[in-house]
């Protein structure tokens, strides 16, 4: 690490660190990124709706494996790899750089996207808007943690950033569904109209947030301040390589984020699984075409929103946590700002989420095909959301709380299994559906929801004693 000089300034107390910005310039940063991530999500899986129109025009083969779901594939692989070195050379060197930098080039990649005249120009401009738009749609998290000191404080931000990730993907399809009929290039234009508008807004309000980085750089400009020198046992090589590289070893060292991401990665997946299972089944079970199957999938985005309600009640949880087991705290004496929450009471509601709503919305979306009336089948869609939703949002909070010190580089790992299985789960999903039958298939993915379950149980119970036998997290400033 950078070892930065005593100066005479009080940085813990000096309003240009990021952590005693006022409320307004804090929530002005979080909300430029929280809508980036949302318009970012869009690009993701807009396309799926307009599949049929874009096989059909550049002549791709009707394989059982959907060869036209690679342009999301493409988006997805590129998303899960780069942020792995992308985000923690943020935490390291500064975000507002690199955040505007990839935010640019993701806006300019929407281009090719609309203009591209084959099925390769088309996948190859995907993977480069995925490269940049995965670094940005993952990086609210780090900014978070960057201009919010306490844990208690990041929970609400940290909920809103979850509910933008996932809506974003969600909708997608539907915003594909309303232009798809203009032409399907006009789901890229659209984009790039709204990715060109917001960029001032990037431009303007996208602080750089790292206080560290903050530090050195008024210390750099202060005559009477040392240079920042590099520690006897460090240097510029070494630290690049350990940046690039803490990502893959929080994910491969650390048991929570491991079994977190797994967990997480499911949850995340089956919004894009059904990208693929939606139209099939609606298609075939109910004789709907492109358009009404892709606005079905609001179904899942309106669940989504129903689980952000409960998330802000399992917020209020974790934030009473702090007062258990401190003396005095139930009589006032003691605040829970003072006090660091319990990160296990934020995956209280999670568990009866995995076990019940999510495994529950999956047996339900299989068994209801055939049997009943389409609005059951959409009801368990709202609550695969639903579950989406209150999963994701608790693991983010927790990795969050357990790694602070550098969340970008967690959050990081877990995106990594989070797109690996949005791009390459579903293109099993044609295969698994038509050999298992609709029924089977989806109870298949119940089952796999309830064994998930195990990793908040576990993790509830012996929570503490996990993290602490980590090999990294000691290493982790908070």
């Amino acid at each position: 690490m950078i070892s930065i000089p005593q100066s005479h300034f009080d940085w813990d107390q000096d309003v240009r660190n990021p952590f005693n910005w006022t409320r307004r310039r804090k929530w002005t940063t979080i909300a430029v990124a929280c809508w980036v991530t949302f318009i970012t999500g869009l690009n993701a899986t807009s396309i799926t709706t307009a599949a049929e129109v874009i096989s059909r025009q550049f002549h791709l083969p009707d394989h059982r494996i959907e060869v036209n779901f690679f342009a999301v594939v493409a988006w997805n692989a590129a998303a899960a790899f780069v942020p792995l070195v992308t985000l923690p050379l943020m935490d390291t060197y500064g975000t507002r750089t690199g955040y505007l930098a990839c935010y640019v080039l993701f806006t300019i990649f929407i281009i090719p996207q609309a203009l591209a005249q084959n099925f390769a120009t088309l996948v190859v401009s995907r993977v480069l808007a995925g490269a940049f738009g995965g670094t940005v749609q993952n990086a609210a998290d780090g900014i978070i943690a960057n201009v919010l000191r306490h844990h208690h404080e990041r929970a609400l931000p940290l909920t809103i950033y979850i509910l933008a990730l996932l809506m974003g993907v969600t909708m997608g399809p539907v915003l594909g569904a309303v232009f798809e009929p203009l032409n399907w290039r006009w789901i890229f234009w659209i984009q790039l109209i709204i990715c060109g508008a917001t960029l001032p807004l990037v431009a303007f309000w996208a602080e750089e947030t790292r206080g560290s980085v903050i530090q050195a750089q008024i210390l750099s400009k202060t005559e009477s301040a040392a240079p920042a020198k590099l520690s006897e046992d460090e240097n510029p090589i070494k630290m690049l390589k350990e940046t690039i590289t803490r990502s893959a070893k929080l994910l491969v060292a650390e048991p929570t984020i491991t079994s977190f991401t797994i967990w997480s990665s499911f949850a995340f997946g089956l919004v894009f699984i059904s990208t693929q299972s939606v139209p099939l089944v609606f298609a075939r079970a109910y004789g709907w075409g492109s358009y009404n199957s892709g606005l079905v999938q609001s179904a899942i985005a309106i669940g989504e929103i129903i689980g952000f309600v409960a998330c802000l009640y399992q917020n209020h949880i974790y934030v009473r946590s702090a007062r258990h087991g401190i003396p005095g705290a139930g009589d006032g004496e003691v605040s829970p700002e003072q006090h660091d929450p319990v990160p296990e009471s934020i995956l209280y509601l999670s568990i009866p989420s995995t076990a019940i709503a999510l495994s529950g919305g999956l047996f339900m979306y299989g068994w209801s095909i055939f049997q009943t009336h389409w609005v059951v089948t959409t009801l368990a869609l709202l609550l695969i959301g639903y579950a989406s939703m209150v999963i994701v949002t608790a693991v983010t909070i927790y990795i969050t709380h357990s790694y602070a010190g550098f969340a970008a580089s967690a959050i990081a790992a877990v995106a990594f299994g989070e797109n690996l299985v949005a791009a390459f789960l579903p293109l099993a999903t044609k295969a698994m559906y038509e050999d298992l039958g609709y029924q089977w298939a989806s109870s298949l993915l119940g089952f796999v929801a309830l064994t998930l379950t195990l990793a908040p149980i576990i993790l509830l119970w012996k929570g503490p004693a996990i993290r602490g036998r980590g090999k990294m997290i000691q290493e982790l400033p908070h």
